[in-house]
């Protein structure tokens, strides 16, 4: 089989579960994995014919996409900030709106009058690793220590970091577990994408999500949405500098509850859409310290 065929196949094989343009993008990302060969090699280069084992790894990704299974776990790889992530099961498939929370922070950084030597970001609940490292690679100076509850999800950030050279404090602690915060120490910055997602909201997403990404990364209680954010804000007035800053991704449908919480706690409170314009994260900073 030709490596047009063979993408022409897969395509029509994954139309079974997404819209062209996306069954498309898969595809062409596949057969990149596959065959290790550029898009415009794979063009001028399609009456060429898949080696024997080229063909078998096709057929084993194959079978694994038409399971449901996200593409990013089977191959094993996503692409944020411009940088190739590995990921597993283990952590959250990182996407475009926390890219986007990420690009706040460096648009805001660029304005500090903070010497990026003395600049300490806390990382809370760092998955992938996605966020600390592409903060990492352009504050190049600053001390960015990272946290998550999970040993495996930081096996994983810290096999990103070696790969992406980008030196990061990684720690497995339980930051709703306040006796682990003396630990931790006084920081210029704060970013977390926590789990914010009700249990209710569930029966909503689609099934790639709820049978394939940790649920430990994504939902809360129904009873207590804001879990994380309670315990941040606590944390954030004990251990915040003065003039710190803290960012956050947020549900959506809970964006001015959110705020509250914090203005109710003595923050000021900004929150931004996201490029679907959808209330997707929120900044605060201490008014009185």
């Amino acid at each position: 089989m030709t490596i047009h065929s063979s993408f022409l196949q897969l395509i029509k094989q994954l139309e079974e579960l997404y819209d062209n343009r996306e069954a498309t993008n898969i595809a062409d990302w596949v057969l990149e994995h596959v065959t290790k060969k550029s898009k415009t090699w794979r063009i001028i280069n399609k009456d060429i014919e898949l080696t024997v084992l080229e063909a078998g790894l096709l057929m084993s990704i194959t079978e694994k996409l038409l399971l449901n299974t996200p593409i990013q776990y089977v191959l094993n790889e996503a692409w944020f900030a411009g940088m190739k992530f590995f990921v597993n099961k283990s952590v959250l498939i990182p996407r475009p709106e926390t890219e986007e929370l990420v690009d706040w922070i460096l648009n805001d950084q660029k304005e500090s009058e903070i010497d990026d030597f003395s600049f300490k970001i806390l990382d809370i609940g760092t998955g992938s690793g996605c966020i600390p490292i592409s903060l990492k690679k352009k504050l190049t100076n600053s001390q960015i220590t990272s946290i998550d509850i999970s040993v495996d999800a930081i096996e994983v950030a810290e096999r990103n970091a070696s790969t992406l050279n980008a030196e990061i404090n990684f720690r497995q602690i339980n930051f709703l577990e306040q006796g682990n915060w003396e630990s931790l120490g006084k920081f210029n910055l704060i970013v977390s994408n926590p789990p914010y997602i009700r249990l209710s909201e569930s029966t909503e997403m689609n099934s790639r999500v709820t049978n394939f990404e940790p649920s430990i990364a994504l939902f809360v209680p129904n009873e207590n949405p804001l879990l994380f954010y309670n315990k941040i804000v606590l944390f954030a007035k004990q251990f915040l500098d003065s003039k710190g800053k803290v960012y956050l991704e947020i549900n959506e449908l809970l964006g001015v509850e959110t705020c509250l919480l914090f203005n109710n706690n003595g923050f000021s409170t900004e929150l931004k859409k996201d490029m679907q314009w959808r209330n997707r994260m929120i900044k605060a900073q201490l008014l009185f310290q």
